[in-house]
């Protein structure tokens, strides 16, 4: 059957009494029909059936012909059932129609109880470029769906240069309800808190956890003794974890007194647990030290709640921090000992004592060679411990996995030509440009990269490491590629 009757047949079908042939057909049409049968498509939007009139809007959205649509689509986008609105939204929006009863259908469309509309009501109005309705969409900022409310946060910035939309935007932040009012306070910028500043006080008693967050979060940039006085307030009421870890994260090293009492009742919650330890690092050591030393050997509290007790120790620095965090480093809970490293990484940038220096280097470089779940994290806390250097060198010759040689590797001391031991490390690197593990090669080149921005050159005999080099510029990794390419350009360079 050829085209024309094909599509004489479809004609036939659409006006047969049976709905579902003239749903088919109109389909059809849809399909293989010419602009001329728009017509039909157009006329069926005031059939009684919905599915007839769903198959109109359908078919009218793929027969790609704007004008026959302009007055039958915001028609059937208005239609009760939501199927015929889904269709005649999605048909709307492919067909590109714009002017004021399309603007307005997709407004009326943003309160749809089918979140398949509204997401198409959005969509076609981003469109269009203007928000339609902007009580509606702002309401949508606490849509449950995230693909509503992403779209309407999205299309509220596109028009953020509309009065209505900011005017509309700071209502919801001040007077909204539940999660609109949370993303809009996310949402609007800083320079609006002072204008917030009552309904923020307000909002961190709200019913809704996420807006008491919200509020909270803006409130610690204002320096103000009242408003420190009502947070301080806040998180002494406060019941739920989240709000009080939000709290807890914004108010630490504030006022000690405050923060200690609070962070103290927080401190065996699983989930504020690991602010209220971080919290108690940032006030006095002496207050803090027995409330610290007591969550990290207490096996009952949550892991993170101890791997943050464990970074706040070394935070606080007291005397006893090292051999505290140096007990658990080969504690068997991971996260524990991650905490543990973060520790001992903030003690040794924040300088260790004289008796430290040996006993934290020692430790640190067994830990590198057996902790493969925290090689990098192992790898920070050694950063910049000289003393480790030897033990190092060991394992960049011998180390257990590539990973272990790349970390120590980077660790390497490669930016003094006149020290004996930088002329060594060179040729570590130089040796280990073939190493079959990527991350090996790459700080391979990162260490000679040091070595020649330090004014050293490659020693005699280095032209295969050179043809080496300029196969690494065309390797597959682009960080390798690139760091290849670098040093060969300082080669050529020469030192300056």
């Amino acid at each position: 059957m050829g085209e024309d009757h094909q599509i004489a047949f479809l004609l036939r079908e659409s006006a047969q009494p049976d709905p579902e042939r003239r749903a088919a057909a109109l389909k059809g049409l849809g399909r293989i029909g010419r602009a001329e049968h728009a017509r039909v498509l157009a006329e069926a939007a005031d059939d009684p059936d919905p599915a007839v009139r769903a198959a109109a809007a359908l078919g009218l959205g793929r027969l790609g012909v704007p004008e026959a649509g302009e007055e039958a689509l915001p028609l059937l986008m208005g239609d009760a059932d939501p199927g015929v609105r889904r269709r005649a939204s999605v048909a709307a929006a492919r067909l590109g129609l714009g002017g004021p009863a399309v603007t307005r259908a997709f407004a009326r469309l943003l309160s749809d109880p089918d979140h398949h509309v509204r997401i198409n009501a959005l969509d076609g109005l981003s469109a269009l470029g203007v928000p339609g309705d902007v009580t509606a969409l702002a309401a949508l900022l606490g849509d449950p769906d995230p693909a509503v409310w992403g779209r309407a946060r999205t299309l509220l910035y596109t028009c953020g240069e509309d009065p209505a939309v900011r005017a509309e935007v700071m209502r919801t932040a001040r007077r909204g309800t539940g999660a609109a009012r949370a993303r809009a306070l996310e949402w609007l910028p800083e320079r609006c808190t002072e204008q917030l500043l009552d309904s923020l006080f307000t909002g961190l008693h709200d019913p809704s956890p996420a807006v008491r967050i919200q509020a909270a979060r803006r409130l610690f940039h204002v320096q103000q003794d009242q408003v420190q006085d009502q947070l301080d307030a806040a998180l002494r009421t406060e019941e739920h974890p989240e709000v009080a870890a939000g709290l807890l994260r914004g108010l630490r090293g504030l006022d000690d007194d405050r923060v200690t009492d609070a962070a103290v009742r927080w401190l065996r919650d699983p989930v504020a647990g690991p602010a209220a330890a971080r919290a108690l690092g940032a006030v006095d050591p002496g207050t803090a030290a027995p409330h610290l030393r007591a969550a990290l050997t207490d096996k009952t509290l949550s892991p993170h709640t101890r791997a943050a007790a464990a970074a706040a120790v070394g935070t606080a620095g007291r005397w006893d921090a090292v051999w505290l965090l140096l007990s658990l480093l080969d504690d068997p809970d991971d996260v524990l000992r991650a905490g543990v490293l973060d520790g001992l990484e903030t003690l040794v940038e924040n300088g260790l004592r004289p008796w430290e220096h040996h006993p934290v280097a020692w430790a640190l470089t067994d830990h590198l060679a057996t902790d493969d779940r925290h090689t990098w994290r192992t790898r920070n806390a050694l950063d910049g411990l000289t003393q480790a250097l030897p033990d190092l060198r060991r394992l960049a010759d011998n180390a257990p996995s590539g990973e272990v040689l790349a970390a120590a590797l980077s660790l390497l001391d490669a930016d003094d030509p006149a020290d004996e031991h930088a002329r060594h490390d060179v040729r570590r690197f130089l040796c280990r440009l073939d190493d079959p593990h990527e991350p090996v090669r790459y700080e391979a080149v990162l260490g000679l990269e040091r070595w020649t921005e330090a004014g050293g050159s490659l020693p005699p005999g280095s032209e295969t490491a050179r043809r080496r080099l300029e196969a690494l510029a065309e390797d597959a990794s682009p960080r390798l590629r690139q760091a290849a390419t670098r040093l060969l350009g300082a080669l050529d360079t020469g030192p300056p």
